[in-house]
């Protein structure tokens, strides 16, 4: 295969017309869409995410490359599935009910998408049977709570307690973040996982995954 770096500096860089660009040439040039995900897309992501660690991004630097990265899959999305290409995991992310912030759940979407996952967004304000309704359909599903309320953060127990009284907590991973959050918050709900960043986020995913 072709070295398709470029595409790896695009979205590193956040550039979205350039991503846009290589992919299309890679696609034209009969490059394989699962080897400019898995070579070029997910460690590019993965470096912004350390970048962002590091203090070398923030927060505006995560968004842009997001953006070129979902502007690439967009294009290579259609290809993927007709190939029959697995995704690392199937995230489900939405803002729990009676919570209407959406920019830190919107930033975890994009970098799970990045980081190879099949998000599904619910959006904001969402009730506990939505989320138990989403999980029934496929085991080993995650669900990605978010809260910046410390009065709505108590909804995220009210998810976990719905799951289990649907009787399917047992095959559901969940994994809760947002500014009140703490690890302590979580260990007391009995969520399998917690993150305080967007990069942290995936990593989580992919050891809940």
């Amino acid at each position: 295969m072709s070295d398709y770096k470029e595409l790896y500096d695009a979205i590193l860089t956040g550039n979205a017309k350039k991503a846009e660009e290589v992919t299309k040439a890679a696609l034209e040039a009969k490059a394989d869409p699962t080897e400019l995900v898995k070579k070029y897309m997910v460690p590019a992501m993965d470096e912004v995410g350390k970048r962002f660690e590091c203090n070398e991004y923030f927060v505006p630097e995560l968004l842009i490359a997001a953006r070129a990265m979902k502007t690439s899959l967009e294009i290579l999305t259609p290809l993927l599935a007709e190939a029959g290409a697995e995704p690392v995991g199937r995230v489900v992310i939405g803002t729990v009910q009676g919570d209407l912030h959406d920019i830190g759940k919107n930033l975890v979407a994009s970098m799970l998408e990045g980081g190879g996952f099949q998000v599904i967004d619910l959006g904001v304000d969402v009730p506990p049977e939505k989320f138990v309704e989403v999980a029934k359909e496929k085991d080993g599903t995650i669900l990605a709570l978010s809260a910046l309320l410390t009065t709505t953060m108590t909804m995220m127990k009210n998810v976990i307690e719905a799951l289990e009284k649907a009787g399917v907590r047992k095959n559901t991973r969940v994994m809760i973040g947002g500014a009140p959050i703490t690890q302590q918050y979580a260990d007391e709900i009995g969520a399998d996982g917690y993150s305080d960043n967007a990069s942290a986020a995936v990593a989580m995913a992919r050891k809940l995954a």
